[in-house]
């Protein structure tokens, strides 16, 4: 099965779970941001140049269900793929305290910076909440061990090479 494929398929994926667990997550009272751990097990994977591309399209796919700020996801998923790549010189994300830690530190980073862009271009806050955030946060990072051992299975198979 070809790259594109496998992209297309897992973007599927990842917007059911996303979809299916932000509903679900919501309903609690939390702000949990499934397909930025999916972008993040993605990075884990790939080279940057399509890494960057995949969080960039994420992010904006979000946007245009969005009603927010348009591009906000776009940027905040292109800086995590940033923050990403350079951890992944220094982390191994095989582990599932990395992966944890990851997903807890970009949930957050992501919603306060996105809290951060609509301030500063609309003068309007949607922040959620500090317990609603946090939550989101823990959310996400038990969920990654699960999505990044689905996305390196799926992706690369049984070698560990990455693409």
């Amino acid at each position: 099965m070809g790259a594109l494929t496998k992209g297309i398929i897992l973007f599927v994926v990842a917007t059911v779970f996303h979809w299916a667990f932000s509903g679900i997550f919501a309903a609690w009272g939390l702000a949990s941001n499934v397909m930025l751990v999916f972008v993040a097990a993605l990075c884990s994977v790939l080279k940057p140049g399509a890494g960057y591309t995949v969080a960039f399209m994420g992010g904006l796919f979000l946007d245009f269900f969005g009603t927010k700020l348009f591009g906000n996801n776009a940027f905040s998923f292109t800086v995590a793929a940033c923050v990403m790549y350079t951890l992944r010189e220094r982390f191994d994300f095989d582990g599932v305290f990395p992966q944890i830690i990851t997903a807890f530190v970009l949930t957050a980073g992501v919603g306060i910076l996105n809290s951060l862009l609509l301030l500063w271009f609309t003068s309007q806050s949607m922040w959620p909440g500090v317990w609603s955030t946090l939550g989101g946060c823990v959310a996400d990072g038990l969920l990654a061990p699960a999505v990044f051992w689905g996305v390196r299975r799926w992706w690369l198979g049984n070698s560990s090479k990455r693409n």
